[in-house]
């Protein structure tokens, strides 16, 4: 007679015990410490599931920021495709998850995502010589957008978005301040004439006029419940232009006519979200646009350009700990037209994030306006230290843990969660 095989019957136990628990299970669990493969395609994971009408929790402060979503195959399958590190966990489980961030001697809390935020992207149709990061990492997660423009933002459209993202956008009419380096470029000169004839097609005399316009209405958009996001140049240059209102900052190279020579006196640091007190920065040939910069006075060795997020209450302050989910506390620091923001020009009102303080410079920080909120970050992109205009895009699947590309993709996900905060 023929002895059964004792590691087939083994195998069978362990088979029926794993179909067992995989019937059982009720959540997937996605951690966002340093175990997760990939930080960023878990982003789009959790907007996946909420596009299907699944509820995501948010585990502020636990392993990194992870996301809890109740067990679906499709959701699982696209975790497998994407690569996306996860364990399925039983009810048990997730209730004693619930309860340890729940208790009062934790730093951590729970948010629920469940509205599907509709992005757009302030970007012109003409191809610019340098890449969006966040357009990067939307792409990259696999998030879906939409692309917009100061047509659109006239026409008042912006109300149909929640959330806008501005990046290397010169709204002070100078284009870019790239006059002195690229004057002679065919790209730069194709910009100008384009910008130009939009701005009298939108029934504007200059681009400055009409950039006014669209940073006017962007405004709106954030006081009437909007999230909006900048980076790089669109960060400094929209509360310039604000601030600018009515005079004419612009030299002649610009808009055919000189500047206002009393033009810094006139500004109105009453208009502007996050700075005060700044200067303008009048010569045409430098490439800058005012005190409230610190690129060119920096002085960081490359090697040691870190800045570090603050440390927020996740039960008393959950926009800020949302904003700052991350693996890691110390981000490597990267360059821009607009790389920092000098401490002495930031509003007292302004919730700084994200700062090297060493310099008295903050790389990461946000505010309230009306109904909405705003977020400015430093610099251009996270994983090229200084990204020069006609560089290769970044591949970012070379960089699928990011903790500088999370803090892009905590923004998208935000809104999501508004007013939405559980109680455990």
């Amino acid at each position: 007679m023929l002895l059964s095989n004792p590691f087939k019957k083994i195998s069978l136990f362990l088979l029926c015990c794993s179909i067992i628990f995989s019937a059982k299970a009720a959540y997937i669990f996605i951690p966002m410490d340093k175990s997760q493969s990939n930080h960023l395609k878990a982003y789009g994971i959790a907007f996946y599931a909420i596009e299907r009408d699944v509820k995501v929790d948010w585990l502020l402060n636990y392993q990194g920021g992870s996301f809890m979503i109740k067990q679906h195959a499709d959701i699982e399958n696209e975790c497998n495709i994407r690569g996306v590190s996860y364990h399925l966990i039983a009810d048990v489980q997730s209730t004693q998850i619930l309860q340890s961030i729940a208790s009062p001697e934790v730093n951590q809390d729970v948010v629920r995502l469940e509205k599907v935020p509709k992005i757009a992207i302030y970007s012109p149709n003409n191809k610019q010589p340098w890449d969006d990061a966040v357009t990067l990492a939307l792409t990259y997660a696999e998030i879906p957008y939409e692309v917009i423009y100061d047509e659109e933002v006239l026409a008042n459209l912006l109300p149909l978005y929640d959330w806008l993202h501005l990046h290397h956008e010169d709204f002070t009419g100078q284009y870019g301040k790239f006059y002195a380096s690229f004057k002679n470029a065919t790209w730069y000169k194709e910009q100008k004439i384009a910008y130009e004839k939009l701005a009298k097609k939108l029934g504007y005399n200059k681009v400055s006029e009409e950039k006014l316009a669209v940073a006017k209405k962007i405004k709106e958009f954030v006081t009437a419940g909007g999230f909006l996001f900048a980076m790089c140049s669109a960060t400094d240059s929209y509360d310039i232009a604000l601030a600018n209102e009515g005079n004419d900052m612009c030299q002649h190279m610009f808009d055919g006519d000189a500047a206002d020579p009393s033009a810094e006196e006139k500004l109105d640091y009453s208009k502007t979200l996050a700075f005060k007190d700044f200067t303008l920065v009048k010569n045409p040939n430098q490439y800058e646009f005012s005190s409230i910069d610190a690129t060119q006075t920096r002085r960081v060795n490359p090697k040691i350009d870190f800045f570090t997020l603050f440390d927020f209450s996740a039960k008393w302050d959950p926009i800020p700990t949302m904003l700052c989910q991350n693996h890691m506390q110390v981000i490597k620091g990267f360059m821009g037209q607009t790389t920092a923001f000098k401490n002495q020009h930031i509003k007292t009102n302004v919730l700084i994030m994200g700062e090297t303080k060493a310099s008295n410079e903050a790389r990461y920080i946000h505010g309230k306006l009306g109904n909405g909120t705003w977020t400015f970050y430093g610099g251009h992109d996270p994983e090229d230290y200084q990204h020069k205009v006609g560089d290769p895009k970044t591949d970012l699947s070379l960089h699928p843990n990011s903790p500088g590309y999370r803090l892009i993709l905590n923004n998208i996900l935000f809104p999501a969660a508004k007013k939405k905060k559980l109680k455990t």
